[in-house]
């Protein structure tokens, strides 16, 4: 399953509520005002780094573009991709859960 997470985790408990959920297999993308959370340093990015070693975490680029955030701010271990490499992961996957 892929789960997509578009809130800030900041602002929302959306984020570590998916990770409550993310199953071996699973893959997690964060979109939108959700891409804050794999920012390194912040609370967000332990719960992140907590996963990554069972599931891979993806940051949508042009939505961290968006928001004036670079590559080089993200926890290591996150992987970038662009829309195509968003439309790639949801072929991949046999389902797509929206966190919303």
């Amino acid at each position: 399953m892929l789960h997509t997470v578009n809130k800030s985790p900041f602002a929302s408990a959306t984020l570590s509520a998916c990770i409550e959920h993310i199953t071996p297999g699973a893959a997690l993308l964060l979109i939108e005002d959700g891409v804050t959370g794999a920012v390194a340093g912040t609370p967000a990015a332990d719960l992140l780094a907590a996963i990554l070693g069972r599931c891979p975490v993806y940051v949508l680029q042009p939505d961290l573009a968006a928001r004036g955030l670079r590559e080089a701010r993200l926890l290591p271990g996150v992987e970038l991709v662009d829309y195509a490499g968003f439309v790639r992961l949801v072929v991949a996957h046999e389902a797509v859960q929206a966190w919303l």
